[in-house]
């Protein structure tokens, strides 16, 4: 457990908000572990992969996982750096108001069907919104309590997931190249590069990822690197050294990536999250 630092950012009857940050020393398995409450967790930082019955799940901030109570799970970091997730436990009742009930199994304890599920741009910020404001003091409970909720609501949403539907070879495809997008987000891959890594031709690749994930592989890397903007905003205070930091070519293009993504500039974002 010296591999995790765990801090507890808001806990009411209704819901509790951690942020976890895992250091990635494992690179392979972990020992098993076990989830003793059903948790919703949203990456933010950094890349893992879920190993359970129910199949392998890659762990990015394109996802939220699905970690139900009493399955056993084991995690591996394929790349280096470690991992942060937002873990949201949501009173069962009140889960199971929310969430469609075609995404559960029936009877007590509260169970997901699936592993995961994509979350789209909005659900992005949600969790940065949360946690920024969270960590900054400047949400009391009551606002804590009513974005983490819509952040479950967006997350839930059938408008705003795409469940995962392909074989196990394709699944197992594309969550390759994730990994290998997410090694190095900066880094300005072309197809030929992605295709060579994970074994298969550039036109294979292409409609796979598309199949799977619901978007090209173009706009999941840049919905990756977008996400880590969001993770990194308060840390910077010039908009072009981020910018770069993160493999766009300019101040400009990376803001406008950003207000067409999240509807607001990374400055106007910042102004909102952290200096209210």
């Amino acid at each position: 457990m010296s591999d995790f630092t765990v801090q507890t950012l808001l806990a009411t009857p209704l819901i509790e908000v951690r942020d976890v940050v895992c250091a990635g020393t494992c690179r392979h398995k972990g020992p098993v572990e076990q989830a003793g409450r059903t948790q919703l967790v949203f990456p933010y930082r950094g890349s893992y992969v879920r190993h359970a019955d129910t199949g392998e799940a890659v762990a990015d901030a394109s996802q939220v996982l699905f970690f139900s109570a009493g399955e056993d799970y084991q995690v591996s970091h394929p790349n280096p750096g470690g991992d942060a997730s937002l873990a949201l436990t949501v009173d069962e009742q009140l889960l199971r108001e929310i969430a469609p009930a075609t995404l559960l199994y029936e009877g007590s304890p509260l169970r997901f069907r699936l592993p995961r599920l994509r979350i789209d741009p909005r659900a992005q910020v949600l969790v940065a919104m949360l946690r920024h404001a969270l960590r900054e003091g400047v949400a009391e409970p009551l606002e804590g309590e009513s974005l983490a909720l819509t952040l479950v609501h967006r997350a839930l949403a059938p408008r705003a997931t795409h469940e995962a539907g392909a074989s196990h070879g394709r699944q197992r495809l594309v969550d390759r190249a994730k990994l290998v997008l997410a090694r190095d987000l900066a880094r300005r891959w072309t197809l030929a590069e992605v295709a060579a890594e994970v074994g298969v031709s550039a036109v294979y690749l292409t409609q796979s990822f598309r199949d799977v994930e619901g978007v090209p592989l173009y706009r999941y890397q840049l919905r990756l690197r977008l996400a880590r903007a969001l993770d990194l905003l308060g840390q910077y205070d010039d908009i072009t050294e981020l910018s770069l930091h993160l493999g766009f070519s300019s101040h400009s293009h990376f803001t406008a990536a950003f207000q067409q993504a999240y509807g607001r500039t990374p400055s106007e974002f910042r102004q909102a999250a952290l200096h209210r």
